[in-house]
């Protein structure tokens, strides 16, 4: 076989690889599936790497980077296929602030959780946004909010509570307590008391369905068979706060949830007052970015926020929501595309789907 039939073959051999295209499209998705090697620069890269396209005759595939190198060859400069994607070094310096915010009394600067992550304090933002769903900030906050209802349960008193999550004044905590709690603290750690919670029962085509405010906004949609279970849970999550229904003006509000259960393409736009975990904060923001007609798994969940050694936590997070469909938990399923799992029934979660896939 002469060189020029040797290279043909070699070409096509390559050509005919699914592999290749991937390799054309830069395709960051197939990083750590594969590696390609470059006979005559002596290198391998990942199949995303920016460098210039190679001739097809020049190229091998290898499964990892131990067969490309124990083949001869050493790692791209610009690619680094030797180190962990991108996005994993991205995800775990990202973790490593979320430790630190979660470790420290005060809210740590922007520019120290920058510095940590040795990333400028514009990318560091940016990236935090990107892997958490929320700012820096937001995440500091709603971790210090969720400490100090902790607290609030636990503490002999409110003023050790408010110290004990981190807010360094009596003062600066009130000013703003409405807004992390819903309430005064002395209400919210009685039960609610002195608090009123509007709230409206209806029915829909999955059964009942009630909505309750606080003043701050939507604290839950729930449903269910029947209304009297659903004014029970309202009743054991707020014991002793002012429940108040039956009001005409809310009952908009209620139609504008079964509207949308009904038809989803009408878009559900209410503020909510969202109490949680800094942790169940991101993956609800992340289910809320979840578009009708579109659903991903667990993991996929889980890779989203930067975690995706925490599939179980995202799990639990989405039975612990207590807003339905406007924090659109039914919108995750099982790796398979299975449906499975959820808070007001698989039944539920099923049609909620179909409908949103007729929409789509």
């Amino acid at each position: 076989m002469d060189t020029k039939t040797q290279k043909n073959a070699l070409a096509d051999r390559i050509l005919n690889d699914d592999r290749w295209l991937k390799v054309l499209a830069k395709d960051a998705s197939a990083d750590g599936q594969f590696y390609y090697s470059v006979k005559t620069t002596g290198v391998y890269c990942r199949p995303s790497c920016g460098s210039r396209t190679p001739l097809p005759e020049n190229v091998q595939f290898h499964l990892t980077t131990q067969d490309a190198e124990q083949a001869g060859f050493r790692p791209c400069k610009r690619c680094k296929p030797n180190l962990p994607p991108l996005k994993e070094q991205l995800a775990a310096k990202i973790a490593l602030a979320c430790k630190l915010i979660e470790a420290s009394d005060e809210i740590p600067s922007l520019t120290e959780l920058a510095e940590k992550s040795g990333l400028s304090m514009y990318h560091f933002h940016r990236t935090f946004k990107a892997i958490t769903g929320l700012t820096p900030k937001a995440y500091s906050k709603a971790h210090r909010e969720n400490r100090l209802r902790n607290q609030l349960q636990k503490s002999d008193s409110i003023t050790n509570a408010i110290f004990d999550a981190g807010y360094s004044t009596n003062s600066r905590f009130y000013e703003q307590s409405n807004q992390v709690l819903g309430m005064t603290p002395s209400n919210y750690r009685s039960g609610g008391k002195n608090t009123e919670i509007r709230f409206a029962v209806g029915e829909c085509s999955l059964g009942s369905i009630l909505v309750a405010s606080s003043p701050l906004g939507v604290c839950a949609i729930l449903m269910g068979d029947s209304p009297e279970p659903l004014v029970e849970d309202l009743q054991n999550r707020f014991p002793n706060a002012k429940l108040i229904g039956g009001d005409a003006t809310y009952e908009t509000i209620i139609s504008k949830v079964v509207g949308f259960v009904e038809a989803p393409e009408l878009g559900l736009d209410l503020p909510l007052d969202i109490r949680g975990t800094a942790f169940q904060q991101r993956v609800w923001q992340a289910l809320r970015e979840i578009p009708a007609g579109k659903t991903l798994s667990y993991s996929e969940v889980a890779n989203k926020i930067g975690s995706p050694k925490a599939v179980r936590a995202v799990a639990g997070a989405c039975a612990a929501n207590a807003i339905a469909v406007a924090i659109p938990c039914h919108r995750v399923v099982k790796n398979d595309g299975g449906i499975s799992g959820y808070r007001w029934g698989v039944e539920r979660k099923k049609a909620l789907l179909d409908r949103e896939s007729l929409e789509a």
